[in-house]
């Protein structure tokens, strides 16, 4: 089974969404406004053709401005490709983790970019499960090494 290209699906989508913004001059400003620094519109000129890639604070800051999330939604649907695990596995546990991670940081990013009380009300509950999830599994490795020990 061939693998996907995900670096020529993020390249075509990345090309829809700057398309989205108007003109490199919009993308680097939108780029600059969120994260501060010195992109020009050469850079995304690059970007677009394939001589550079892009990166997550690009993709971040453009999907934000745009509050659309294709890059986003497509790093989601690989977490959903991972081969079945069972119910309680570490695999799972980990694969959570990630997730509530996952959506913890876009939060947490969010915020930074609000001065709306919901978004940081909404950070706080991310970061929470991401911390609940991280506590589940310290507690079953813990419950496992337990186990070992007594065993031993």
């Amino acid at each position: 089974m061939p693998m996907t290209d995900y670096r020529r699906i993020v390249r075509a989508t990345m090309v829809s969404l700057v398309n989205s913004l108007g003109c490199y001059d919009a993308v680097a400003e939108t780029i600059n406004a969120r994260w501060g620094g010195v992109c020009c519109k050469g850079t995304i000129s690059k970007k677009v053709t394939g001589l550079l890639e892009w990166t997550f604070i690009d993709v971040i800051a453009i999907e934000d401005a745009l509050q659309r999330y294709p890059i986003t939604r497509l790093m989601v649907r690989r977490l959903e490709r991972l081969p079945s695990v069972s119910p309680g596995s570490l695999m799972q546990d980990g694969i959570s983790i990630v997730k509530e991670c996952g959506e913890a940081i876009a939060a947490v990013l969010a915020a930074e970019q609000s001065c709306c009380a919901d978004q940081d009300a909404q950070a706080i509950a991310e970061v929470d499960e991401a911390i609940a999830a991280m506590r589940q599994v310290r507690a079953k490795l813990e419950s496992r090494l337990e186990q070992a020990e007594g065993a031993a």
